[in-house]
């Protein structure tokens, strides 16, 4: 497990093995958990999180596309 980013209580994160997924990131708080699709910032799942944390994850995200996409993809190719 990799952790890309802290922001406002929120950890975002990849996993080593996960098979042959499109680009994604894990994200935490609390109890609360959800999976975003980087390329489309779509919400493969979320469990546990208000709709005021699903959008601010979702701003943080935007904010940090680049970042997010290009170390999953430098994760991705140093797993591989």
């Amino acid at each position: 497990m990799l952790t890309i980013l802290r922001v406002c209580g929120y950890r975002f994160y990849f996993f080593a093995e996960e098979g042959n997924e499109p680009p994604h990131v894990h994200v935490d708080k609390g109890l609360g958990t959800l999976k975003l699709w980087l390329a489309a910032l779509s919400i493969a799942y979320q469990e546990g999180l208000k709709p005021a944390e699903i959008r601010a994850i979702l701003e943080i995200a935007r904010e940090n596309h680049q970042l997010l996409l290009d170390t999953w993809l430098e994760f991705d190719l140093r797993k591989n």
